[in-house]
């Protein structure tokens, strides 16, 4: 029997182990808008996310196009955005720490406004 075999076994529990630390790590999801979405600019579009901050995270913010536009402190939850101009834009729920800055831990959605 050769010992190359266990190799693959290794790698995967390997993997299965980093994945289930970075989960431990916290999590952002933006649950809608979906990637991609067309949103009215007359409309009260809303950004609904879930959140599990991590041990390095405190609360999140939320950025349209790279600007702040709210803190939110709640984990879960839903914020209704200002009006959006045509065009495309960047919507992110970020992960910052006691002092409001981002620790890495985010998730950003691409919209476009009609």
């Amino acid at each position: 029997m050769r010992s190359s075999s266990i190799y693959p076994i290794l790698g995967a529990a390997l993997l299965a182990c980093a994945q289930s630390g970075l989960a431990q790590d916290g999590s952002v999801k933006v649950t809608s808008p979906a990637e991609g979405s067309r949103l009215d600019a007359m409309a009260q579009n809303k950004v609904d996310y879930e959140v599990m901050p991590g041990p390095n995270g405190d609360h999140v913010h939320l950025y349209v196009d790279n600007k702040e536009a709210a803190i939110l402190r709640q984990l879960k939850g839903s914020y209704t955005l200002a009006t959006l101009s045509p065009g495309q834009h960047d919507i992110c729920v970020k992960v910052v720490n006691k002092g409001h800055t981002p620790i890495g831990l985010e998730q950003c959605v691409k919209v476009s406004v009609n």
